[in-house]
């Protein structure tokens, strides 16, 4: 199991936007996925996060979405329905961790940001990742434990 690392707490309330599509970027989902800003529970016998099923952490999508290829700031803002402060606030939080690296830089005469995961980025993500297929193969089995309707 990979070492357990702590990926941030979600920083604010995300507001859902219509995507925009951006030159070269992978095609946005038809519905963008929303963050949540709910803190992250823990269980008293693990002390591993735990979350809410209709949650979606940011920190997990912006790691998800760069441990793929570098992404550029509007397709991340974009495809996780955050805006442009919000997004600012969870890369802040990301890079002062050290689990992303972001660089600035111009595409022509256009000033653009780059995102890509780190090392310490991909064992976070691999940490949350095994938690979360955990709590899954837990629920599979006590649902399969359970007595069907009589």
């Amino acid at each position: 199991m990979p070492e357990s690392v702590e990926i941030p707490a979600p920083v604010s309330t995300a507001t859902a936007r219509a995507p925009r599509a951006h030159a070269g970027a992978p095609a946005v989902p038809a519905a963008p996925l929303t963050c949540s800003a709910a803190p992250t529970l823990r269980s008293s016998a693990t002390q591993r996060p735990l979350r809410k099923p209709h949650e979606f952490s940011c920190a997990i999508g912006i790691l998800t979405i760069t441990a793929e290829a570098r992404a550029e700031f509007g397709y991340l803002r974009d495809t996780l329905g955050l805006t442009p402060g919000n997004l600012s606030r969870h890369l802040t939080v990301l890079e002062e961790a050290g689990l992303v690296q972001v660089d600035k830089g111009y595409h022509g005469r256009r000033p653009r940001t780059w995102v890509r995961i780190t090392g310490p980025g991909r064992a976070a993500l691999a940490a949350e990742l095994a938690t979360l297929t955990e709590l899954v193969r837990h629920h599979n089995g006590s649902a399969a434990e359970q007595p069907g309707p009589a």
